[in-house]
């Protein structure tokens, strides 16, 4: 299809091709990049209607993927789709808001069943990506890239993972600026530096390219004061002599076990699902009252440990109507993206189990905020970074987890809506310098046949 922004709407061929060609949400997102979007040309987009009223797709054979956003009541500004060329890979730009300024979020490099099971997450995670940022007082808007892994060893060839994130930064190039990546689940230092290689739309870049590097540090740094300060609202006095369970013990979970240990922690019990870095682990904190368990990527019983602060810290989604009811923690706080199953029954679930839940884009912020604006410069030490973990500073994590807590107790609301309340509000601000400039380069974009050019 092809799009004049004063209204007029065009179908490429005439007639709308036969269902039997139009995207199968439910197909494999590597099957669906090498057959239907080649047949498309490599690219694909998707847009809101400038009138509000739908969306707008690059093919009529792309229909289904606007039905999709409209069962997910989605307000996105866009979608972009690839295949790399060399990787055979679906590579995706989901953007939420451009309104704060250029999408930005981490790329995911994850196994997905299907296309839909992709877009979802994407459409997840972006959104929550606004939210984080604008609640964070950052210029960026909400986005997320996601690249489906392919299945098998390959994706952890060397040679192969090169080609793939380069293919990545082309694909981010070719979006103008819309776009700006970061590290994410699954995606490694070395990967960034790949993806730098093709664009400068990147951050989280290795501080031998001039970036600043793995934010896990600083993200445990975060999600830990975020505990602090829900532990202080209930009057818990903070994280000395208490018990902490993690879900999960990658770069973010293990670099909290040493923040948890300096603050006097009675107690750490862990899940891991790698034997080796169990193991790892286990020799490093041997001797601290430090306990990690081997389980099962289904196992979810870590959640159910009795415990003072439950931090789930591994993938998404892992708190919902088959767990909650056997949860025995007084506070949730960690690192994992998006940890509810569906965000306001399960946060009304918590609630009236008198567990206070810290949402998610409150705690882990630190990732984006050391990262977000490191094209500007680097600095050791920064103080622009480091004050969001000052307590007395009005922005900062400490303060702002307090102000979500006494205004849900206030208006008898549960935490979650207090915050969706505070970073929507923050969200709908424009870019002080630039206003909505972003949305104008989707238009451009889309204005410059982007998806004939693959």
């Amino acid at each position: 299809m092809a799009v004049n922004y004063n209204g007029d709407i065009q179908f490429w061929g005439g007639a709308v091709e036969s269902q039997s060609m139009a995207l199968d949400l439910l197909s494999p997102p590597n099957h669906f990049a090498t057959s239907l979007l080649d047949e498309l040309g490599g690219r694909a987009w998707l847009i809101r209607d400038p009138d509000g009223s739908g969306h707008l797709v690059s093919s009529p054979r792309l229909q289904s993927l606007s039905d999709l956003l409209m069962r997910q009541d989605s307000d996105h500004e866009a979608i972009f789709l690839a295949t790399g060329r060399g990787s055979g890979t679906l590579f995706a730009a989901v953007i939420h808001s451009t309104r704060r300024g250029q999408a930005q979020g981490g790329v995911r490099h994850c196994a997905y069943d299907s296309v839909e099971d992709l877009l979802c997450d994407g459409l997840r995670l972006a959104r929550t990506m606004t939210r984080k940022n604008a609640l964070a007082g950052l210029w960026w808007g909400g986005g997320k890239g996601l690249i489906a892994r392919v299945p098998g060893d390959r994706a952890d060839d060397a040679d192969f993972r090169r080609c793939l994130y380069q293919e990545y930064g082309a694909f981010v190039t070719s979006l103008r600026g819309i776009y700006v990546a970061g590290e994410d689940a699954g995606t490694r230092p070395a990967d960034m530096a790949e993806i730098f290689r093709a664009t400068r739309f990147a951050t989280c870049i290795p501080p031998e390219r001039g970036g600043s590097g793995n934010p896990s540090r600083m993200t445990a740094e975060g999600v830990v004061a975020a505990m602090e300060a829900g532990l202080l609202f209930l009057e818990q006095n903070g994280l000395h002599g208490k018990k902490v369970v993690l879900q999960g013990t990658g770069n973010v979970g293990s670099a909290m076990i040493r923040l948890l240990l300096d603050r006097g922690v009675r107690q750490i019990v862990a899940s891991e699902v790698c034997a080796d870095r169990r193991e790892a682990l286990l020799d490093r904190w041997s001797g601290a009252p430090v306990e990690i368990r081997q389980v099962r990527e289904d196992d979810p019983s870590i959640l159910w440990e009795p415990c003072d602060v439950l931090s789930p810290c591994a993938m998404g989604g892992v708190l919902g109507s088959k767990t909650i009811p056997s949860v025995q923690a007084r506070m949730i706080c960690g690192s994992a993206n998006d940890p509810l199953e569906n965000e306001l029954r399960d946060a009304a679930a918590l609630a009236q189990l008198a567990i206070l839940y810290v949402p998610d884009f409150v705690a882990n912020r630190m990732g984006i905020v050391s990262c977000g604006n490191e094209q500007y410069g680097f600095i050791e030490n920064d103080p622009l970074v480091h004050r969001h973990l000052d307590r007395e500073w009005p922005g900062g994590i400490h303060q702002t987890v307090l102000r979500i807590c006494e205004e849900s107790r206030r208006e008898a609301i549960t935490p979650l809506e207090a915050t969706l309340r505070l970073a929507d509000a923050q969200a709908q601000q424009t870019h002080p310098i630039w206003g909505h400039r972003a949305s104008r380069i989707i238009e451009s974009v889309i204005e410059s046949s982007w998806a004939s050019a693959g």
